[in-house]
């Protein structure tokens, strides 16, 4: 009878979990739909009047009666995307340490402290950046005020490395053991299995934790706020101030709300919004295919 009773019981909380995972998987992307929405119905006197497009294209010359974003644009995909080209290295080296080449002391302690990393908040990494990058890149480079698009696509890397390196060594860790001991039955050394074996069957999760680390680089504001420079342009080198587009909201957001330069950040948020759902879609749509190569 106990054993009817626990078995009875079991089913229930099984049932009740399902229900609960259901009910906020349903929470999640109505919360996601109604972000969307808000940013579109107010934006939607720009869309009516044809000067979302406008705001696209054109620079922000507020003086001119012109509030483009392509600037901002332009600025946040030249930063965060050399965030994550410099982020990549060093994380996927920092996860080949942790996982494959040292499985010791060493690797333990690592993990701890690209843990302890990820829970930093940003504005101290801003600081960080703004006291001690900064310099060195003005001093280094003697040209501008090292406010630059080099300063923050750098200090933006080590802020996301750490989600990455996480990333790749949950990827790499999910490999099958028995394939490990396979190449250390053949003689093979660590970085052959890394690099023949690990790198191999560990891309979906590598490409998974590229566009994780890409989403986050996209809507950093502090570290583009304060080391960036601010300026509205579009950057020509490394070394030219940028202004991304959370920066862009966070500078604008006190303007008249009645005026086109506050309703310009809408278009801001439409924008960030949609290039988060194409690398989301395009992260779907690789692990949809591969899964099917592999059937």
């Amino acid at each position: 009878m106990p054993i009817k009773v626990l078995s009875r019981l079991n089913r229930m909380l099984e049932r009740i979990t399902e229900q609960l995972f259901l009910v906020c998987a349903v929470i999640s992307a109505m919360i996601t739909v109604l972000i969307f929405g808000f940013m579109v119905i107010f934006g939607l006197p720009l869309i009516k009047g044809g000067q979302f497009f406008h705001l696209l294209t054109q620079p922000w010359l507020p003086y001119h009666n012109l509030y483009g974003i392509y600037p901002m644009i332009a600025g946040t995909i030249f930063i965060a995307s050399l965030g994550v080209v410099f982020a990549f290295p060093l994380s996927i080296g920092c996860a080949s340490l942790i996982s494959v080449i040292d499985g010791g002391v060493f690797s333990r302690v690592l993990r701890r402290v690209v843990q302890l990393m990820t829970g930093i908040p940003t504005v101290i990494y801003g600081f960080v950046g703004l006291f001690l990058l900064v310099p060195t890149v003005r001093e280094l480079f003697l040209s501008g005020s090292g406010m630059c698009v080099l300063s923050a696509s750098i200090m933006l890397a080590i802020l996301i490395a750490p989600t990455m390196i996480l990333f790749f060594v949950d990827s790499f860790e999910s490999v099958p053991n028995s394939y490990m001991q396979a190449v250390d039955s053949l003689g093979g050394s660590k970085v052959q299995k890394l690099i023949y074996v690990v790198i191999p069957e560990s891309w979906s999760g590598i490409l998974t934790g590229l566009v994780l680390a890409l989403g986050r680089a996209l809507g950093d504001t502090l570290i583009a706020l304060m080391i960036a420079g601010n300026a509205v342009q579009v950057p020509c080198s490394l070394l030219d101030s940028a202004r991304t587009l959370t920066a862009h909201i966070a500078l604008v957001i006190a303007a008249d709300y009645e005026s086109l330069e506050f309703k310009a950040i809408f278009a801001c948020g439409v924008a960030l919004y949609i290039f988060t759902t194409l690398l989301v879609v395009l992260v779907r749509s690789f692990r949809y295919n591969s899964r099917r190569g592999q059937v």
